[in-house]
């Protein structure tokens, strides 16, 4: 499995795989200036996901974490998470946050293996394009601090 920080040649594939998993995706252009300005990794060759983190001082928000729709289930999400929280730990990163909706179960068992806890509710925060608006969970995650 290929991980590798993001190239701004990959802004088309990333803004079509964020088309494919979300109600509200982002552009190209969107995806371009994050590749200058934050941490994002991809995995696959061709890429079947990638993860966004934007880190300020010792701690770390993951932004969007999206697979392909036809690359699911096979541990593209959980290799990302476990290469970026090894080193985001290594460059002094203490805690990860994210918010995930809550009706998203699969990605809610992915956190939950990896160490996230609740630490509140975010309500109607997801705008549906097709359904009620969801709440938004927030998670976080302690990092063991580098050796």
């Amino acid at each position: 499995m290929t991980l590798r920080r993001a190239r701004e040649s990959d802004a088309v594939e990333l803004a079509r795989i964020h088309q494919a998993a979300f109600d509200h995706p982002w552009s190209e252009a969107d995806f371009a200036a994050y590749v200058a300005s934050d941490f994002l990794w991809v995995v696959g060759e061709p890429i079947s996901g990638f993860l966004l983190i934007r880190c300020i001082a010792d701690e770390a928000e993951i932004l969007t974490l999206a697979v392909d729709p036809a690359a699911r289930r096979n541990g593209f999400a959980r290799a990302l998470l476990a290469a970026s929280k090894q080193e985001l730990a290594a460059q002094g990163v203490a805690r990860l946050f994210l918010e995930v909706a809550a009706d998203n179960l699969p990605a809610l068992a992915l956190y939950q293996r990896h160490g996230f806890l609740p630490l509140g509710v975010r309500k109607d925060y997801y705008r549906r394009v097709n359904g009620p608006d969801m709440d938004a969970k927030l998670l976080s995650c302690a990092l063991p601090a580098a050796h």
